[in-house]
Formats: structure tokens, C-alpha cells, sequence
């Protein structure tokens, strides 16, 4: 097979790099999905168990996707193709976890595009429950909103690597952190604030679960957007010199970093107003809502993190798509605007559908979920842990850590910690995806 390379793109800098990497990984896993599964898991120990996990096992996957992209030049499937003939099916288990994904956060993404004109216009969110629920389950308004979600996507994807990809990095990420900040001083000053980071941070006796563990486990997976072809196809645009061990610990770095400040935002918030912290996904969109209404400069505090979600989100889905735009463009040599448009395009239907179950189609069901929750279930718990098991498995039986090794030495000074890498995608690794995989089907909130 022959994949035509010219004018597939390639990242400028490291910073860029990092910025574009670290942006697409960063999401609504960290300030969506990370507070609400920590305070259902008690916070403490699954703070401490993230981080293990991160470092133990995020970190030497990110290494492994990112090498597979850098040594062959190509989108996912092309990449697994090349370096392992039949296991290219990892590849295109990559591409549809990305499509998928991107199809139903896509319409989440237009509902928090949907509250930042609701703060900035002053509309009454009050009663946040009731808004949130007259608004996700109307025909036209939600759908119009998730289309122009991921019309900015393709719009970002469609101008290329660098002057769209890295420059979308270069400014949102760090515009990002910078309203992290400011919205974290406002939340750690609210009274009651202490008993929320104490929660959050200090591990508890009681709290120490095996289910806590397995809970981290899936997040680190789900943050760091690994089994979902980002970091192969992001490491496909590195320069040769790049140094991965760097770059791919500052990417695992600021997305953890991201997280713990989310929580550390989150939870004060919802102690601060006694509200309970295991309340699942509707945190984001019922609880916060209703607590900015009942706090001093609540609007303006509302406005900034929302917008502040907004970044993450579309840095994330930005990501997503190039998975599948890269596919087209190295398999079929279709122009960047044409893959950009094509493979949006696609998503944004599918994700029409994905917004019209929760409304018009709510009776539309199979094995008793709608579209969204099934999309939702068929990625997080099947598809992602089955592309992540698989990568481990080929990076450690059948390319090889040593070659991973080798392509990760290359732009550095050696790689110290070969040893403990190949132990990683060997045996650790895969071990402790397929417990996520298996609890998962158990019925753990994974």
C-alpha cells in the first residue's frame, strides 16, 4: 500500500505540539466527567489513585500511540497497517471511536456553547433542572447548537496543522488555564470552600475502595483520549528531532493538572452550597447553574467557566476530528477542506440523531437506551478499552517495545526507563485495561 505524505502537515514547535496534544486530550473528561466521578468515589484516594495511574499507565500509552504515529508518517489505520499488516483493524477501531465520540460530545458541546450566550444575553437559569430539561430535549434549538459546535471544528481542522491545529493550541490552551485560575480564586473563597479541598484532596480511610481504583483507571484512559487514534495521529506531525519522553509527560502532566483543578474548582462549589457531590453528569448543567444564581457576581462567574468548558471541549473535538480527517486525506489524497468537511459533516448527522433521541425520538430505543446513551455506552465501555488493550498488545508482542524504545530515543538522550516500558505494554498494561474493559460490563460507573 502506498499513502501519499506531501502536505500532510507538521507541527512548527514543541510548544505548539504540546499545546495542540495536551488541548486535545483536555475536555469535558477533565471538567465535565472528573468532579462529578470524584465526589461518587469519594474524592482522596481517587485523587491519589488518578495520579498513579496516570504516570504508570497514561503515561507509557501516550508514548506508544504517539511513536507508532512519528515512525510511520500516517493517520491510525494506516499506521497500524504499515507496521503490522493484519493489525490494522486497532487502527480502524481508533478512527470509529473517534467518529463516535465526536458525534454525541459534539451535541454536549453545543449545549455548553448554548449557556455561554445564556449567561452573556442575562437569561434567567435559576431554576437550572428546569432549563436544562425544557432545553437538551427540544427538536431544533439543541441541534442547532451542536452544528455550530462542530462547524468551529471544521473550520479550525480545514486550516490545516499548523496555521489551524497548532494555532487553536497555541491561543485557547493557554487562554484556558488562564480562566481556570481566575474562576478557581473566586470558588476556594467561597465559605465553606476548605471542607470541599479537604474532601478532594485528603485521602480518607473509608474512601479506600477497589472500586476507586477501577474508577481512576477508566478516567486516566477517558482524559487522556487514549484508544481514540489522537496521539497517533498528532504524533504523525512531529519533526523527527521531537523529543517524546518531554513532550507526551507534559502532555499527561497539564491534562492531570487540568483535572485536580477542576475538582478543586467543582467541589468547593458544591460544599460551599451543600449541595450533595455524587450527582452524576447532571452536575455540570443543573447543580452549577443553580449555584452562580445564588452567588455574589454569579452571572459573571457562570460566563467565564462556561466559556472557560467551552475551549476545553472544542480543543478535544478539534482532535477527534483531524483522527478521521488524516484518514481520509492519507488514504483517498482528499484536500484537508474536503476531509474536514466530509468527516464533519458525517458527525454532525449522526449527531443530529444523537440529539433528537433525548427529545423527539426519546421512544426510539435499543437495549434500552437511546441513540446518545448508546453511542456514550459503545465507546467508553467497548470500543476505547478495546483499542487501548490492543495497542499495549501490539506495542508489546508484536512491533515491540524495543522498537517504541528506539523511535522514542530519537530527539533525546536515550531512553532510561526502556525496562519499565516494556513491562508496561506487555503485562501491566493490558492487565489493567481489561479489568476496566471487564468492570465495565459488570456495570461499574466506569
Amino acid at each position: 500500500m502506498k499513502e501519499k505524505k506531501e502536505g500532510r502537515g507538521q507541527f512548527t514547535s514543541s510548544f505548539g505540539f504540546i499545546m495542540a496534544a495536551a488541548g486535545g486530550a483536555i475536555g469535558l473528561g477533565n471538567l465535565w466527567k472528573f468532579p462529578y466521578v470524584a465526589g461518587a468515589a469519594g474524592g482522596g484516594f481517587f485523587l491519589l489513585f488518578s495520579l498513579v495511574f496516570a504516570v504508570l499507565l497514561g503515561l507509557p500509552l501516550m508514548l506508544a500511540e504517539m511513536s507508532i504515529g512519528r515512525n510511520t508518517r500516517l493517520n491510525a489505520i494506516g499506521a497500524f497497517e504499515k507496521l503490522g499488516g493484519r493489525w490494522k483493524f486497532v487502527g480502524v477501531l481508533d478512527v470509529l471511536s473517534a467518529f463516535l465520540v465526536l458525534s454525541y460530545y459534539s451535541v454536549v458541546g453545543g449545549w455548553v456553547l448554548k449557556y455561554v450566550f445564556a449567561y452573556a444575553q442575562g437569561e434567567n437559569l435559576s431554576d437550572a433542572a428546569a432549563y436544562f430539561d425544557a432545553f437538551h430535549t427540544q427538536t431544533a434549538a439543541p441541534l442547532w447548537w451542536h452544528l455550530a459546535f462542530m462547524a468551529f471544528c471544521v473550520l479550525v481542522v480545514a486550516a490545516g496543522v499548523a496555521k489551524g491545529i497548532e494555532l487553536a493550541g497555541k491561543w485557547l490552551l493557554p487562554l484556558l488555564f488562564v480562566l481556570l485560575l481566575v474562576v478557581l480564586v473566586r470558588s476556594v473563597t467561597l465559605p465553606g470552600a476548605g471542607e470541599g479541598l479537604a474532601f478532594l484532596f485528603l485521602p480518607r480511610a473509608e474512601t479506600f475502595t477497589f472500586e476507586s481504583a477501577a474508577l481512576a483507571m477508566g478516567q486516566v484512559l477517558f482524559s487522556l483520549s487514549l484508544g481514540l487514534g489522537v496521539a497517533v495521529t498528532y504524533g504523525s506531525y512531529l519533526r523527527r528531532d521531537a523529543d517524546l519522553l518531554r513532550d507526551a509527560s507534559a502532555v499527561v502532566g497539564l491534562d492531570t493538572l487540568m483535572a485536580f483543578l477542576s475538582g478543586a474548582i467543582i467541589l468547593p462549589v458544591v460544599f460551599s452550597f451543600g449541595q450533595p457531590t455524587a450527582q452524576g453528569p447532571g452536575l455540570l448543567f443543573k447543580t452549577l447553574p443553580f449555584v452562580f444564581d445564588n452567588m455574589p457576581f454569579g452571572r459573571w462567574f457562570g460566563l467565564v467557566f462556561f466559556f472557560l468548558v467551552f475551549i476545553a471541549a472544542a480543543t478535544s473535538a478539534i482532535a477527534l476530528l483531524e483522527v478521521a480527517a488524516a484518514f481520509l486525506i492519507d488514504r483517498f489524497h482528499w484536500k484537508r477542506w474536503a476531509a474536514a468537511l466530509a468527516a464533519g459533516g458525517v458527525m454532525a448527522l449522526t449527531g443530529a440523531a444523537a440529539s433528537l433521541s433525548m427529545g423527539p425520538w426519546s421512544g426510539l430505543t435499543l437495549f434500552g437506551m437511546n441513540l446518545f446513551d448508546l453511542l456514550g455506552f459503545l465507546t467508553d465501555k467497548l470500543i476505547i478499552p478495546l483499542a487501548a488493550f490492543f495497542t499495549s498488545v501490539f506495542v508489546g508482542w508484536v512491533w515491540g517495545p524495543r522498537h517504541a524504545a528506539e523511535e522514542i530515543a530519537q530527539g533525546a538522550a536515550g531512553f532510561r526507563f526502556e525496562k519499565l516500558f516494556g513491562f508496561m505494554m506487555k503485562w501491566a498494561a493490558p492487565a489493567l485495561i481489561a479489568l476496566v474493559f471487564i468492570l465495565g460490563f459488570l456495570g461499574a460507573p466506569i
